[in-house]
């Protein structure tokens, strides 16, 4: 049944402080801190790898925690994990396919950041000095980083790191479609509120979850 397309400003901004209110994106809501600091960047950036592969979003969420959980919790650790260590975790979790594959990139990923930004992604953006196109070219050259990966890792880290802004990705705008709120990261910077991009990274990740927990009847009907 299609979607309720909301058309008023007044019931848009309501339905965006709705999203919005609670003050947590996607990554918060699964328990993973958007803070700027290295360990909450890098985890930031391990759950994008894992949310950006085909398949269950909740397997790939329940990976990242198995990870953090596991003391990889920061670049540096999960580079000194050992590989078998990781395959074991990630299937544990519930990944399936190539899962030695995913923890090799995995692993691959975690020693390149410790090797050119000393484990602290914060470094990547000092070295791009703020500037976005800078940032995304910096973040594709990591191992098992592609497009996909950067607007997931984006889309949370704009409530930080506020040059980026806006940034919302496929999902997040397959619902703003549906539900009339509009069609890009510009539309929705609009409702969000001028320079608010933390506010715009909470309405933007509610509304990932929205399309992939398949929640639009609560919210149109």
């Amino acid at each position: 049944m299609p979607t309720s397309v909301i058309s008023s400003i007044e019931d848009k901004k309501r339905l965006v402080r709705r999203l919005a209110g609670d003050g947590r994106g996607f990554a918060e809501r699964y328990g993973f801190r958007v803070i700027n600091n290295p360990s909450s960047l890098f985890q930031v950036l391990y759950l994008s790898v894992l949310l950006a592969r085909r398949g269950d979003y909740r397997k790939a969420v329940d990976s990242a925690v198995a990870l953090r959980d596991s003391g990889w919790d920061s670049a540096a650790r999960l580079a000194r994990s050992l590989h078998a260590d990781r395959v074991r975790v990630l299937r544990e979790a519930g990944q399936r396919g190539d899962v030695d594959q995913l923890a090799t990139v995995l692993g691959d990923l975690a020693r390149a950041v410790v090797d050119r930004y000393r484990g602290d992604l914060r470094r990547l953006r000092t070295a791009a000095q703020q500037d976005p196109a800078r940032e995304r070219r910096l973040l594709r050259d990591l191992p098992g980083v592609d497009d996909d990966v950067i607007e997931l890792f984006l889309r949370e880290a704009q409530a930080v790191w506020r040059e980026v802004a806006p940034v919302a990705d496929k999902r997040a705008l397959v619902a703003a479609r549906r539900l009339g709120l509009g069609r890009s990261a510009d539309d929705l910077a609009g409702l969000a509120g001028s320079g608010e991009s933390e506010r715009l990274a909470w309405l933007v990740g509610a509304l990932a979850r929205v399309d992939l927990e398949k929640r639009y009847a609560e919210l149109t009907g």
